[in-house]
């Protein structure tokens, strides 16, 4: 991570942290003493706190680097947005992917109950992985062997939540990169399957599960395509800790769980029909910088955000000032180690998640041979 955008980003740094242990702390002593006696009101509160945890994360996006999103639909699937239970299939664009899926639900006030299904290495992040191991995100070994029985509860489990949730899935599996694309396109070519030139190809397995064991309490699986703008570079969590500034285009077509085939086979082959759909839909995208449907106005960048922010800074440095004051731990040098480790503990934290969320070197390498190929 360069050192200049670490320096600049230090000040929230220190305050996401802070307010990250204390939520954590927070979501275990409710999961500890709350949930064996009620689980949706351990779901109740796990929410609210974390919501404003999230809210952080929101402020970053919205106000920090100005990140901007611009969603396509129609009017029936707008009123509907929010007031139910939804299962979310978006393309798997970045590494900011979540994030995007965070500030969609915000603008729907369905961020306290947004779900999602992500690698199992996430859960061991410090703080972010903790929160959202205690929100209810569902991890995956990539092993269907491991993960069948793990998809089949936590989907189960979801039918008495307490709110309308939405739970994304990225059924593509792992990111859009052009080694990828590539190894999909060779793939589909030896199946004799369509092409794909902006997506993947879904993995259905794990789509299949949650539409046979949700399709009784979930009414709807929202498609949602995802397309950057020409003249914007695709968002990375470094470029928006830089405020590069970005935007992104979002299309929604809701399907009714009810028109869904009812065999896995038959299943499987409409979620791939889908991705051909996505694919056809983000080339035509690239020709004229829009979709179909009606544009929705943005109901705007979140005040409530703003609120939390101050909120939470006022909290996190009047206590560094009061803890310091207490222990006198400007006035010597063990006081000043100790401020030290403090402020090297919450770099460690930034440089993890930037860390964790760049693409693999050999995935740049890959990348930057098939690039020079195509060129030659």
């Amino acid at each position: 991570m360069e050192i200049r955008t670490l320096a600049i980003f230090t000040p929230f740094g220190i305050v996401f942290v802070c307010t990250g242990i204390i939520v954590n702390l927070i979501q275990a002593a409710c999961f500890l003493i709350i949930r064996p006696v009620s689980k949706n009101l351990f779901r109740t509160i796990n929410g609210a706190v974390a919501e404003n945890f999230w809210l952080l994360i929101v402020w970053v996006l919205d106000w920090w680097s100005g990140f901007k999103v611009q969603l396509y639909t129609d009017m029936e699937t707008y009123r509907l947005i929010g007031k139910e239970h939804a299962f979310l299939m978006p393309n798997h664009m970045c590494d900011t992917d979540i994030l995007m899926m965070w500030l969609l639900a915000q603008r729907f006030s369905c961020l306290r109950s947004a779900l999602m299904v992500v690698k199992k290495s996430s859960k061991y992040l410090p703080i972010y992985g903790w929160a959202i191991w205690f929100f209810g995100f569902v991890f995956l070994d990539r092993s269907w062997e491991k993960d069948e029985q793990k998809l089949k509860s936590s989907f189960q489990e979801l039918e008495d939540f307490p709110r309308p949730f939405w739970l994304t899935m990225f059924v593509e599996g792992t990111r859009m990169t052009p080694d990828k694309l590539l190894d999909a396109q060779e793939f589909a070519a030896s199946r004799g399957l369509p092409v794909p030139r902006n997506v993947l190809i879904p993995r259905t397995k794990g789509f299949v599960a949650a539409v046979k064991y949700m399709r009784s309490f979930v009414p709807a699986v929202y498609d949602i395509t995802v397309a950057v703008p020409k003249g914007h570079a695709v968002p990375s969590l470094l470029s928006v800790c830089k405020r590069q500034p970005s935007e992104v285009k979002m299309h929604i077509k809701r399907y009714s769980m009810k028109e869904l085939p009812e065999s896995d086979a038959a299943i499987a082959q409409w979620c791939r029909d889908r991705f051909v759909e996505k694919d056809a839909m983000l080339e035509k995208f690239r020709a004229e910088g829009r979709f179909g449907d009606q544009k929705i106005p943005d109901a705007g960048r979140s005040l409530k955000a703003v609120l939390i922010l101050i909120t939470c800074s006022c909290m996190t440095y009047f206590g560094i000032y009061k803890f310091c004051k207490m222990f006198s731990l400007l006035s010597t040098w063990k006081g000043n180690g100790i401020l030290a480790g403090g402020l090297a503990m919450v770099v460690l934290v930034l440089h993890i998640f930037f860390e964790y969320t760049k693409l693999p070197q050999r995935a740049l390498v890959a990348a930057e041979t098939n690039g020079k190929k195509k060129l030659n």
